[in-house]
């Protein structure tokens, strides 16, 4: 489905004549940003309307300036087009695989508590872990309070970034971290699960109890911040993310009869086909990886086609979707999750999934 940009946007509005013939109708110009250093005071002062202390207002918009560099990367984002073959290549590679299970078994202690909790897997979250922050070894280092304040002045996206400056000042007013430390993306996102401040406002724990949520540097607070954020967007415990498959040629060729592409929702959700139960999957042919026949199970389950390597994504994928709405990121997800050993693999009957805190020991019959 097209999105269509409202005319206003373009800076006109059409109307149409009595011949039907579109005639732009000029717009009031729009007002001059005011300088950076009115326009702060105007956010100092609705900080504190909204009852942010003034000590941490003094600590944090003080000689505020905008940064340039930040306008320079929002303006410059290539449009990088990759095959999810290729990208499950680069970032599922044997390298990365190894570091997940390295950091796997060096926090296992940690993931196994997150886990039980949240009723997310370990390989899901330290998939999440390594794809968002390289595994908490580059989390940004942007002071996100100037990089707000620098795109909430900028008025293509002003008021969702204004939002998200009024947030983070609400997280230091919290204590939660200082202002020097508050460092992420250069679009704001904080810490090693990369959220948005709106975001770790809703779901960022304090899980080593020091009654702190540090995402920048303690561990468990990262990976039950994670489990939580996905928890929250519908993971179903002892459930799986999907699976890959083999699809046959003729399969492949009636999809548009027999299984469409969704119609609503993100891209990466209009990239796949409507769900349908697995057993359905199984009498149109489809075969696990390895070849062996698929479950008469009835989980729903959604086709994702790269060019030569095809996956089923069963409700838990969605999750993972709100996290990030890309289909290449969602896969190297449950795949990098497989290969640490983390139970993802969904019962033959029901399509509930191995018991992710019991590991690939919980693995029962698969889908």
């Amino acid at each position: 489905m097209l999105m269509r940009i409202p005319a206003v946007l373009l800076g006109l509005t059409l109307i149409l004549s009595r011949q039907g013939t579109p005639v732009p109708v000029p717009q009031p110009p729009v007002a001059p940003q005011p300088p950076f250093d009115e326009w702060l005071r105007g956010v100092r002062d609705e900080a504190k309307s909204r009852g942010i202390r003034d000590v941490t207002l003094d600590k944090a918009l003080t000689g505020l300036e905008p940064l340039p560099v930040v306008l320079e990367r929002d303006r410059s984002q290539a449009e990088i087009v990759e095959t999810l073959d290729k990208y499950l290549e680069q970032h599922v590679s044997a390298k990365v695989v190894r570091t997940a299970r390295e950091r796997r078994s060096a926090q296992s202690a940690v993931l196994q508590k997150v886990s039980a909790k949240y009723g997310v897997p370990p390989g899901i979250l330290v998939a999440v872990w390594g794809l968002e922050s390289n595994f908490g070894r580059f989390s940004g280092v942007r002071p996100t309070i100037q990089t707000l304040a620098t795109l909430a002045y900028d008025p293509r996206r002003s008021a969702m970034f204004r939002e998200e400056l009024f947030d983070a000042l609400s997280i230091l007013d919290s204590g939660d971290v200082e202002p020097a430390a508050m460092r992420g993306s250069w679009a704001g996102a904080l810490g090693q699960p990369q959220f948005m401040p709106s975001s770790f406002l809703l779901y960022a724990q304090d899980f080593d109890g020091d009654g702190r949520r540090d995402i920048w540097k303690s561990t468990p607070d990262v990976l039950a911040s994670i489990g939580n954020f996905l928890a929250a967007k519908g993971w179903t415990r002892e459930q799986a993310w999907g699976r890959e498959v083999r699809v046959p040629d003729t399969t492949l060729q009636a999809l548009a009869q027999t299984a469409p592409f969704q119609t609503e929702g993100c891209l990466a959700r209009r990239q796949m086909t409507v769900p349908l139960p697995l057993s359905e999957w199984k009498k149109l042919g489809l075969r696990t990886r390895t070849g062996s026949p698929l479950p008469d199970a009835d989980v729903p389950a959604s086709l994702v086609s790269g060019v030569k390597r095809y996956f089923l994504v069963y409700p838990n994928y969605q999750a993972i979707l709100e996290y990030n709405c890309v289909n290449a990121y969602g896969i190297s997800v449950g795949l990098l999750a497989d290969a640490t050993g983390s139970g993802a693999a969904a019962s033959a009957t029901t399509g509930s999934g191995s018991k992710g805190s019991k590991g690939s020991k919980g693995s029962k019959k698969k889908t």
